[in-house]
């Protein structure tokens, strides 16, 4: 009997052994504040090959949940997680944001900064005007335009000498003479 099968909630398919939604849920638990276990531990310890629980984890991110890409450390959190953690935060008060910060493993602060630094980004991205636009669809339209001309020169370019080497392969070079 194979590792795989000894896991609990495991049943071996024709090719794959698949888990029951229960064992998933179980794992995607483990690897999830505030228990988050690596994936490696996890694996160690269920048999459950280390491909599938990342892409258990990558389904949990996808619906919503906050999986930490490194556990040990918040600030290992990619900015999704870390963006789904600052959006379900801004509306609670100080005691609702504690208590989802012990349930997550954070600490108030680590919410701030990552408010801050996402204020930051939205101001650095300053007013769209339709100015800006049409100047640079110009400068686009200019660009493209020469890179054509030049295009043409080389091909001629490219042309003429071709063209040299053939009349030297014929007539034989100046230099013969």
């Amino acid at each position: 009997m194979s590792d795989k099968l000894s896991s609990p909630g495991a049943e071996k398919d024709t090719d794959m052994t698949r888990y029951s939604r229960e064992f998933q849920e179980q794992i995607a638990r483990k690897m999830m504040p505030p228990n988050s276990q690596s994936i490696a531990k996890i694996s160690q310890e269920t048999g459950v090959s280390t491909p599938t629980l990342y892409a258990w984890r990558n389904r949990y991110r996808s619906q919503g949940h906050v999986v930490p890409a490194k556990p040990e450390d918040p600030q290992g959190w990619d900015w999704k997680a870390k963006a789904a953690a600052v959006l379900k935060t801004v509306a609670m008060n100080e005691a609702e944001k504690a208590e989802y910060c012990r349930q997550n493993g954070l600490y108030p602060e680590h919410i701030q900064a990552w408010e801050q630094v996402f204020e930051e980004a939205d101001s650095m991205r300053g007013p769209v005007n339709a100015g800006d636009i049409g100047a640079e669809r110009k400068k686009v339209r200019h660009l493209e335009k020469e890179l054509k001309r030049k295009d043409k020169a080389l091909a001629e370019a490219a042309a003429l000498l071709v063209l040299s080497k053939k009349v030297q392969a014929i007539w034989g070079s100046k230099e013969e003479d």
